[in-house]
């Protein structure tokens, strides 16, 4: 079990998806943050929500509250996690990424250190900002960002001290956008030897 705080990102607008994606069946669960909830729990020591509001879930959880006035913006979720728990690096993972395992994961806190502001996954086809370790040392600039309403994560990471860890199975870190690929999900779910 990983000795680290991870924060679930589900309070995003899905507007690609056509509907709330947090709240689609996955994996036998109601809803694909229940799912992600669960399973996290059994590999993180502690495991936080980050959503706009708690009341469209229906199970217990540790929630982290995006503050009211703020548009759907991950940046709205990094303040609000890090101005909630005391650790100085939390992990970091996106609702609609189902298939990140504990391998990633361990990579990832493999490649950390003291020094950096950010580890984040990377693949082929780019870095996958909330797949990653973030330090609390970037809290100041996620606070003056969110004030001027700049959600640009990748020019942040590009900035400040960036580690990318290099991963060659882009499958892993497959989004739930569209709903082609939500049902594409599913069926791979549903299908352990693909």
């Amino acid at each position: 079990m990983f000795d680290m705080h991870c924060i679930l990102f589900a309070g995003g607008k899905s507007s690609r998806m056509g509907e709330d994606k947090s709240l689609l069946p996955f994996g036998g669960f109601p809803t694909l943050t229940q799912f992600q909830y669960d399973r996290l729990c059994k590999l993180f020591t502690h495991v936080s929500v980050s959503t706009k509001t708690a009341d469209k879930f229906d199970f217990d959880a540790s929630f982290i509250l995006d503050p009211e006035e703020v548009a759907y913006a991950p940046t709205a979720g990094f303040v609000s996690s890090f101005r909630a728990i005391e650790d100085e690096r939390i992990m970091v993972l996106s609702v609609d990424t189902p298939f990140v395992d504990d391998a990633v994961f361990q990579s990832l806190i493999d490649a950390d250190e003291r020094e950096l502001d950010a580890v984040v996954a990377k693949t082929a086809t780019g870095s996958h900002p909330l797949c990653g370790i973030y330090h609390r040392s970037l809290l100041e600039e996620f606070e003056r960002m969110l004030r001027e309403g700049d959600h640009r994560l990748g020019k942040l990471l590009a900035s400040r001290h960036t580690k990318y860890v290099e991963f060659e199975d882009e499958e892993v870190f497959s989004n739930l956008n569209h709903p082609h690929e939500y049902q594409q999900a599913l069926s791979r779910f549903y299908e352990p030897n693909k």
